[in-house]
């Protein structure tokens, strides 16, 4: 039964398997809001939604990838490298 309902999932898009339920907002200056409103025109941005989710979770996931703990001191793997 359990591999039956594993592969109803996986024909399920990813973006309706896991529902957004928690919301978040913040405000914008008017210069802010001017320049995402002249960015995403720029570029065809047409969900700003999405565009903002995706820029935030990137900069998140890149920086818990950076502050990840190793065995050994950052300035040492850099001497490491060649």
């Amino acid at each position: 039964m359990a591999s039956r309902k594993a592969r109803k999932n996986s024909s399920v898009p990813l973006h309706k398997r896991h529902k957004r339920v928690h919301r978040t907002s913040f405000m914008l200056t008017a210069e802010e809001n001017s320049a995402i409103e002249h960015y995403c025109k720029k570029y065809k941005i047409k969900n700003k939604a999405r565009f903002m989710r995706e820029t935030v979770l990137r900069t998140v996931m890149e920086r818990l990838l950076d502050d990840y703990p190793t065995l050994f001191d950052k300035k040492d793997l850099d001497d490491l490298i060649v």
